[in-house]
């Protein structure tokens, strides 16, 4: 299979970190209340918005608290085939 890259991984989680931030500040959460809010510390809060670097737990913490994990939760619940071979795989 050969496709592009558009982004490098790096990419697409600081844009990932971004749209949080976004949400975040939109709803006039600061980072501190939110680091309480979540059970997530401060250090990894500011970690992420600057770098997009977040356990995977930690990063469902902030989006239920946030009350985006319907978001999270339906991240790949919608992926389209790349071939037969897929469909006939996934009936097995």
């Amino acid at each position: 299979m050969n496709e592009y890259v558009w982004e490098t991984c790096e990419e697409l989680d600081k844009k990932i970190a971004d749209r949080v931030r976004l949400i975040r500040k939109r709803r006039s959460i600061s980072q501190e209340k939110l680091s309480k809010i979540s059970n997530v510390s401060l250090g990894s809060i500011k970690r992420f918005e600057t770098t997009g670097q977040i356990s995977l737990l930690s990063l469902t913490k902030i989006a239920v608290a946030l009350n985006i994990a319907d978001d999270l939760r339906n991240i790949f619940t919608e992926i389209p085939y790349n071939s037969i071979e897929e469909v006939i795989n996934e009936r097995r």
